[in-house]
């Protein structure tokens, strides 16, 4: 995959968790695991999406993605169902934090199988 799809990829996620995060608590997707890891991971699989996209830009995306994390969870001040807390956008961002780790680890090992083989 190329990194074109992961940056189109990525930016689609965001929409996707803005829009699940300050919609109507009745709209909210239900998943087999618990809140907590269910948030954790959707900011994972963003973090690597982004980590995937923007192979050069990890610490600017690491800051982006923290205050990501805190700023989607203010925004549920304006949703009457919804109520923002402190432990979630945390769990939000360790997610993300965590994603971008396994990216750029997945960057690193396929350069080095890449130089490998040339």
């Amino acid at each position: 995959m190329t990194k074109s799809f992961f940056k189109i990829f990525s930016w689609l996620l965001i929409a996707a968790v803005v829009f699940v995060t300050i919609s109507p608590i009745g709209l909210r997707p239900h998943t087999l695991i618990t809140v907590s890891f269910d948030r954790a991971l959707a900011f994972a699989l963003i973090g690597c999406a982004f980590a995937l996209g923007y192979p050069n830009r990890w610490l600017s995306l690491c800051v982006f993605l923290i205050v990501a994390a805190f700023g989607i969870e203010v925004m549920q001040y304006w949703a009457p169902t919804r109520h923002p807390h402190f432990a979630d956008a945390s769990v939000k961002a360790a997610g993300a934090i965590f994603g971008m780790v396994i990216g750029k680890a997945a960057l690193i090992i396929r350069r080095q199988k890449l130089t490998r083989t040339a």
